[in-house]
């Protein structure tokens, strides 16, 4: 995705994803704004013990919701793919300043 989009059109789109599932109110995604919007991810038979594994399997801070990095981190992480494009992206600019 990162290859099609270049790298930051790529984070654009990380940022709107995590626009989409946070809660307005405290900027966070929260385990209500989550379970609220999970049917945007075709996940709307999820469980309330599944939603909370996901926001621990993403909250690295431990204060019970993701933030913005805390949900880029998590993507990157859930998507193998993602980091063999940005190990391109990144030797790509590394030839072009040479």
């Amino acid at each position: 995705m990162m290859e099609r989009l270049g790298a930051e059109e790529f984070m654009v789109e990380l940022c709107n994803g995590f626009r989409l599932l946070m809660d307005g109110e405290k900027g966070l995604i929260t385990f209500e704004s989550l379970k609220k919007n999970s049917v945007l991810l075709g996940l709307h038979d999820m469980r309330d013990d599944e939603i909370v594994c996901m926001l621990m399997e993403g909250d690295l801070d431990g204060d019970g919701a993701i933030n913005q990095m805390e949900f880029c981190v998590l993507m990157i992480r859930m998507s193998p793919g993602l980091m063999d494009g940005s190990k391109q992206w990144v030797e790509e600019i590394d030839a072009n300043q040479m």
